[in-house]
């Protein structure tokens, strides 16, 4: 692999540092990890290192993931000192959802994975419109029954294996749908991100494991040490914040805050179907 120079390697290291702060906000103000961020800088570092295209995206979400274990931990703390977490949707939704992280983790790799940002763009556009213009939109008024919070907990898995994310975009969503306040559907939400991010970074270092030979050195499967040892202390420290912010906001600020980074984030996978 040939070296990098060092100005250059200086200004990477600075842009993973920031996107890291970024993706710790987003994970605080909003109940994700902030993969969003994390991925395509991750991606650009990837890329100038000369990581083999075949395996440069799975690295990417792989380590993205593993980022975002202490940010979605501390996030889900500080909210949690709040009181707006519902306990029983955390434990009924994380159980379902370690299930679809799971799955995601063993087809990532040979998926077709525009199918997936398509299904992902169309949903998450729906729901960033009703957060701005329809905050009347529900479902209903009270959560579903637990056989439709183990469908929703498996998608939640599944998506953010898929595309590097805690799954809060799906959570989150999901429960202002049914009637529940942002600030407890984003807290929520932060709290089935945490085992959704253990258990998919497992499952990417397992399925990295037959590939190292051609992965950058310290690569744990398709996960970078190096990534993560930058990017992971800058993301979890500042993630505190965020919650902090979610919390002085009104329902309304939030709401169109959220449905803001939900077509932002449509907008990027969109750009990355081109």
């Amino acid at each position: 692999m040939p070296s990098v120079p060092l100005q250059e390697t200086l200004w990477l290291a600075l842009g993973v540092i920031v996107a890291g702060g970024v993706s710790g906000i987003l994970a605080g103000l909003f109940g994700i990890g902030g993969g969003a961020v994390i991925v395509p800088a991750l991606y650009e570092v990837f890329r100038i290192l000369d990581v083999p295209e075949s395996v440069r995206m799975q690295l990417c979400i792989g380590t993205s993931l593993a980022i975002m274990v202490p940010t979605s931990i501390r996030s889900y703390l500080a909210h949690r000192s709040k009181g707006a977490v519902i306990s029983d949707v955390v434990l009924m939704w994380s159980l379902s959802a370690v299930v679809g992280a799971v799955v995601g983790s063993l087809v990532a790799v040979g998926a077709p994975a525009a199918l997936f940002k398509v299904a992902f763009i169309v949903f998450a556009t729906l729901i960033g419109m009703k957060m701005l213009f329809g905050s009347g939109w529900r479902v209903r008024t009270s959560l579903p029954g637990r056989v439709a919070q183990f469908g929703y907990g498996v998608l939640t898995g599944l998506v953010s294996s898929l595309v590097g994310v805690s799954g809060g975009s799906v959570s989150n969503a999901v429960l202002t749908l049914y009637g529940q306040p942002i600030q407890q559907a984003v807290a929520t939400s932060a709290g089935i991100g945490v085992p959704i991010t253990i258990v998919g970074t497992i499952g990417y270092v397992l399925a990295g494991w037959p590939h190292l030979s051609v992965l950058p050195p310290l690569s744990l499967g398709f996960v970078s040490l190096i990534g993560w040892v930058i990017m992971a202390p800058v993301s979890s420290y500042v993630a505190s914040y965020g919650a902090r912010m979610a919390h002085r906001l009104s329902k309304r600020q939030l709401e169109n805050a959220f449905g803001i980074f939900l077509l932002l984030l449509s907008a990027r996978f969109i750009a990355s179907l081109l």
